[in-house]
């Protein structure tokens, strides 16, 4: 057994649609969740300032001695951690892999694809990996800068929100993609719209949903599970106002988490 947290964090309020899988597929673990809602979104940031943000955020989540940090951002888990999965001595889990992994048990037709912020798109780790299982794969990726913003502020299922995910997937769905991996943690709040845009035959991949999956079997082959819940089993911070994050946080957890916020100043980290 091992009664340590599980560190998460996200650029904003996305990694929380993760946080929420993982509470499903790991009833007994505690949580910490780092939001960095005053610098989001990472997305659109250069290589160098997310591996700062990454490495920042790390830091402050090893404050509380975590037994395993879950990256749950596209964007740093693409960009920054195959550049610093080295420099700390704790795991630490992107949702990459896991949703490559199941993406590519998925398709039927090998075309794939993948949205995700122009972060997570430049650096190709996606088609990368997906190409690894199988070079026959054809790999279909689109920047939806929009999405994050979209989400943020709550705009889940609007006409603005579906004309821009018209725009942004309309190249893909022509490719007659059977597979679509959802490579950002906020997307999820979007997936009604993207589904009905993208029609039934289209498989969606949840990044945070395979990552939680991942979890659970990597803490079962390490029999590394809590067995003593925390009085505070759930602990979130963030960079920024917490009555928003309050406030949209219970419509991404669907689950209420007023009181249980604090602020920090990441610059310190």
């Amino acid at each position: 057994m091992n009664n340590k947290s599980i560190g998460v964090f996200d650029s904003g309020l996305g990694g929380l649609t993760a946080v929420k899988q993982i509470m499903r597929e790991l009833p007994n673990e505690n949580i910490i969740y780092f939001g960095d809602t005053g610098r989001v979104p990472y997305g659109t940031r250069s290589r160098d300032t997310i591996l700062k943000y990454t490495r920042g955020d790390i830091r402050f989540l090893k404050t509380f001695d975590v037994k395993v940090i879950v990256i749950a951002c596209g964007t740093a888990s693409s960009a920054a951690l195959p550049m610093i999965k080295d420099e700390f001595d704790v795991p630490i889990v992107g949702v990459i892999d896991a949703a490559v992994y199941a993406a590519v048990r998925a398709t039927k037709n090998k075309k794939i694809g993948v949205i995700g912020t122009p972060g997570t798109i430049k650096s190709g780790e996606y088609e990368k990996q997906i190409k690894e299982y199988d070079s026959d794969m054809q790999v279909y990726e689109r920047a939806c800068p929009m999405f994050v913003p979209l989400v943020e502020n709550g705009y889940f299922d609007t006409p603005v929100t579906k004309i821009i995910v018209e725009e942004y997937l309309e190249e893909i769905r022509a490719q007659g993609v059977d597979t679509l991996i959802l490579g950002c943690t906020h997307y999820p709040l979007l997936e009604k719209v993207i589904h009905e845009y993208m029609g039934d035959g289209v498989t969606l991949i949840n990044s945070g949903a395979e990552v939680a999956k991942y979890l659970k079997k990597k803490l079962d082959g390490e029999m590394a599970h809590n067995d003593r819940i925390d009085e505070h089993q759930y602990r979130y911070y963030v960079s920024d106002d917490i009555s928003s994050f309050e406030e949209l946080g219970g419509i991404f957890l669907e689950r209420e988490i007023n009181g249980q916020v604090n602020k920090i100043d990441i610059e310190q980290y």
